[in-house]
């Protein structure tokens, strides 16, 4: 345990932990299971092109969340840009700067403008006044993304959406299993993508699904996916390989089976770090609604140096040396990334809250990896920090 200066690494102590804490560690279910589905595979030889597991895969996501079509992708990067072309997304679509880099690039890729607007300091997620001002001749939808797993906005821009016979869909990478008003997350706007990342909570080592209640949407995406075939020596649509493979398949079915105890994992240490970080100054944790279904798959901290007297990346610094491997999520906003900080590097005079979220925002390990008396060790270097951070400065010679 922390208990003096000199015990800290960045300053010469011994590491907390011997072994790195990541986030975003992989969650492994039914090994056991999980080799049966391969050697399965195996034997029937039937590696891709829309095999059973797949088939089966996409059955069951789609009866989980309650919606009519599942159409499973190799990853969810593809199945941004297979969903905004089969929306004939063109010229400009709103999008936050504060998401993960590829809601922008499935856009750039395509030729399309994305537009950032900004978001709501308390939710961090894209600000429905924000869009409004954003709007122009050019725009053709709204992207809105579920950030941390916590819903949009979403009556909100669907009704400026509407309003301005603009198209919405949402960028669900970190909701599956979550809930919106009694409502699973994956039946709003036109459609949705999920991710199943290996480092989402439930994974398919890599893969994605979009999710729709529209029939004909549905099946324009299906034939999309596969090189825009409609049949036998039928192509219908300008197409691309996005298929899920059988092994992520099988992998996902494992995951899936055991979502219960990944979710349940991450909630009690969610509440762990809660309590151990309650009161502590300049700390604040991102919270989740507790009468709506919720995957908890990120444990996120907002520091305000003003209060804590110690910035979020000097409490970085401290955590890596101790071989905690917190992350700056999404630092420093897609606006201030390459290709868009050279192509519009006025973005961020109308990006004020998100500017100043990328400042403070730190993302600490959770999932079935780790337990409680990690967590413990983590907070009490995270309070030892915040409550001897002028010594701290003083050994590191910061002012």
């Amino acid at each position: 345990m922390k208990t003096s200066i000199e015990n800290l690494a960045l300053l010469g102590g011994t590491p907390a932990f011997p072994e790195y804490l990541h986030v975003g560690r992989p969650n492994i279910g039914d090994r056991a299971v999980l080799m049966e589905r391969i050697n399965d595979m195996l034997d029937k030889r039937w590696l891709t092109n829309n095999g059973p597991y797949v088939q089966e895969f996409e059955r069951k996501i789609a009866e989980y969340v309650d919606v009519k079509h599942c159409i499973a992708v190799c990853n969810a990067t593809i199945g941004l840009e297979i969903a905004i072309r089969a929306l004939d997304l063109k010229d400009e679509v709103i999008i936050p700067s504060f998401t993960f880099i590829a809601t922008a690039h499935a856009l750039q890729w395509q030729e399309i403008t994305p537009i950032f607007g900004d978001i709501n300091s308390a939710t961090h997620n894209l600000d429905p006044k924000a869009v409004e001002k954003m709007i122009s001749p050019s725009t053709s939808g709204i992207i809105g993304v579920h950030v941390w797993g916590r819903p949009c906005e979403i009556e909100a821009l669907k009704e400026i959406a509407d309003r301005h016979h603009l198209k919405v869909m949402f960028d669900a990478a970190h909701a599956f299993g979550n809930s919106h008003h009694g409502q699973m997350i994956g039946n709003f706007g036109e459609l949705e993508v999920y991710s199943f990342h290996a480092t989402k909570f439930l994974n398919s080592f890599e893969g994605g699904a979009i999710v729709t209640n529209n029939d004909d949407l549905a099946q324009k995406i299906r034939n999309m996916i596969n090189f825009g075939f409609a049949g036998y020596d039928q192509v219908a649509y300008l197409g691309v390989n996005g298929k899920m493979t059988e092994i992520c398949a099988a992998m996902g079915l494992t995951s899936l089976e055991s979502i219960d105890s990944i979710i349940a994992a991450n909630r009690q240490n969610y509440l762990a770090y809660k309590q151990e970080l309650s009161g502590v100054p300049g700390i604040s944790v991102a919270e989740y609604d507790e009468t709506e279904k919720c995957n908890y798959q990120y444990m996120i901290l907002e520091i305000d140096e003003k209060i804590s007297g110690i910035n979020r990346d000097l409490l970085v610094k401290i955590l890596h040396a101790e071989n905690v491997l917190a992350r700056r999520y999404f630092y420093p906003g897609c606006h201030k990334m390459e290709p868009y900080r050279s192509l519009y590097p006025n973005a961020g005079l109308k990006l004020s809250n998100t500017e100043k979220l990328t400042q403070k925002v730190l993302s600490l390990p959770t999932g079935t990896s780790i337990n409680e008396g990690a967590i413990y060790r983590i907070c009490q270097v995270i309070q030892f920090s915040i409550l001897n951070h002028k010594t701290i400065k003083e050994q590191i010679n910061i002012s």
